[in-house]
């Protein structure tokens, strides 16, 4: 048995405290972990590609030294099946917040299983202190120039402030 490679994909737009929660748990089940940042223009990120993947660096930074797996960030603009075929990966990790992200997240599996059947996904439910985040709300609270140091890492904060000049 080779090296089981998983991909993590969003937009992480911007990366959140949930985000890292869920890497540092997928680290624990493969033995290399892809975090895949999705182009997805159709969602309008507020970030561009090279700012999304710089953030994510510096907030995994502390995991790459942590005894688990090792992690790699890259960006995609394709269909994630292929992605995952081109990375040689066997594993898609999902994070699930609430029920209600469960009937797509279980619909994207699906079509994902139907197109890749070597691939298998796995779903990772958020800690409960991280359930109620999302990037969309985020935005909106740094936005509103809202406190939002619960929510990401200080250098995402930061990040955010600046952005909206607050």
């Amino acid at each position: 048995m080779g090296e089981r490679i998983g991909i993590y994909p969003g937009t992480f737009d911007p990366v959140t405290l949930g985000h890292t929660d869920i890497i540092s748990r997928a680290q624990k089940v493969v033995d290399k972990l892809v975090i895949a940042v999705a182009g997805n223009d159709g969602k309008g990120p507020l970030f561009p590609m090279t700012e999304r993947v710089a953030l994510l660096e510096e907030d995994i930074a502390p995991l790459r030294t942590n005894g688990h797996a090792t992690i790699e960030i890259v960006s995609f603009d394709k269909l994630l099946v292929n992605f995952v075929t081109d990375v040689g990966a066997s594993v898609i990790v999902r994070g699930l917040r609430a029920v209600s992200d469960f009937e797509y997240e279980f619909q994207m599996a699906a079509m994902n299983a139907r197109m890749q059947p070597d691939v298998e996904t796995i779903f990772l439910m958020a800690s409960d202190r991280y359930q109620f985040i999302s990037s969309r709300f985020v935005k909106e609270i740094a936005r509103l120039d809202g406190d939002i140091s619960h929510f990401v890492s200080p250098a995402v904060a930061a990040h955010l402030k600046q952005h909206f000049g607050t």
